[in-house]
C-alpha cells in the first residue's frame, strides 16, 4: 500500500516523529531522483554534448569538471521545487496538511489518475522500481569508485572472478 498500514498513517503508534507518510514521501522521493540518476549514469558513457569538458564517461568525475555556479543552479532549483511542491510545509507536522498523499506533487500529463486501480498499480510499481534504483545507483556509484571504469565498460569486459585454490 502507498500510504502505509493503518496503524501507522498520521503517526499511528509512533507519534509525528515517526510518521510513515513522511518516510514514504522521502523513499518516493529518493526512488524517483535515484531512476533519473542510473539513466544519467548510463548516458553519461555514451552521450555527449560536442563542446569541451562534456566528454568524460565516468559520472563520478563528470561531477567535478561542472564549476560552481552550475552546482548552485541545480542545489537552488532543487530546493525550490522541494518548497513549492510542499507548499513551504518541510516538517513531518506541516508536510500533508493539505491532504495530499506522500509522492503526489500534482504532476500527471499523461492522466493516469483517472482509472483508480491503475493509478494503485502504477503507482506501487513506482515504489519497487525505485526501491531497485537506489540499489542499482548505490552498486553503480560504487563500481565506479573502486574500478574508474564506465559501467557499460566494465559490462562488455567482464570476466569472471578468479578464485585461488588453497
Amino acid at each position: 500500500d502507498i500510504n502505509g498500514a493503518d496503524w501507522a498513517r498520521g503517526g499511528g503508534i509512533f507519534g509525528t516523529i515517526g510518521d510513515v507518510t513522511w518516510a514514504r514521501e522521502a523513499e518516493v522521493k529518493h526512488g524517483r531522483i535515484c531512476m533519473l540518476g542510473c539513466l544519467g549514469f548510463l548516458t553519461q558513457e555514451k552521450i555527449h554534448f560536442p563542446m569541451a569538458g562534456f566528454d568524460e564517461p565516468l559520472a563520478t568525475e563528470a561531477f567535478f569538471s561542472v564549476p560552481a555556479a552550475g552546482l548552485w543552479q541545480i542545489f537552488f532549483t532543487l530546493g525550490f521545487i522541494e518548497v513549492t511542491t510542499n507548499s513551504a510545509g518541510l516538517t513531518p507536522g506541516t508536510m500533508f496538511t493539505s491532504g495530499r498523499a506522500p509522492g503526489d506533487i500534482g504532476f500527471d500529463p499523461l492522466n493516469l489518475s483517472m482509472d483508480d486501480s491503475a493509478l494503485r498499480r502504477f503507482e506501487l510499481a513506482e515504489l519497487k522500481h525505485g526501491r531497485l534504483a537506489m540499489i542499482g545507483l548505490g552498486g553503480m556509484l560504487h563500481q565506479m569508485l573502486q574500478t574508474k571504469t564506465p559501467v557499460l565498460a566494465q559490462l562488455a569486459n567482464f570476466k569472471a572472478l578468479e578464485v585461488p585454490t588453497i
